[in-house]
């Protein structure tokens, strides 16, 4: 089982967030990333709505960053392939969104991709990049060793 997350971002702020585990066992890194892009959307999907009931409607696309390629790919091409068929539901969902230009599933470098806070072990250089790219500010005091 492998621990999925996401963030989400309106402007700079980070306003909506998760970090679970997956409740399948995928069958490649592929299927997996191609899972936790489809919920990342759904969440999107969401939010977009929400604005709209607001009367903030969203007129650029929704950008979902991933570091898998093949799920970029996968997110585009409207060919189905046999290796494909057990996530069908999750590619249709995702290849619909994108068709209807409400999101575009772009490629981000590993060592950029923020949400890895939420998931992995981290070096503490990049754990303290990432917490200030989120907007997190570091606690006032050094709490070790006090009693």
């Amino acid at each position: 089982m492998s621990t999925s997350g996401f963030c989400v971002f309106l402007g700079d702020n980070i306003i909506s967030w998760s970090s679970k585990r997956q409740a399948t066992i995928s069958r490649s890194s592929a299927e997996a990333e191609y899972r936790r892009v489809a919920n990342v959307v759904s969440e999107a999907c969401w939010l977009r709505n929400l604005l709209l009931e607001l009367h903030h409607p969203l007129i650029k696309a929704t950008v979902v960053y991933c570091d898998n390629i093949s799920v970029i790919y996968l997110s585009a091409n409207h060919i189905q392939h046999q290796r494909t068929k057990h996530v069908e539901l999750d590619i249709h969902f995702i290849r619909e969104k994108v068709a209807l230009g409400h999101v575009r599933v772009l490629l981000v470098p590993s060592q950029y991709q923020i949400v890895d806070i939420f998931t992995k072990y981290i070096p503490f250089v990049q754990f303290t990049d990432f917490r200030d790219n989120l907007s997190i500010c570091p606690p006032p005091a050094l709490t070790v060793g006090v009693y």
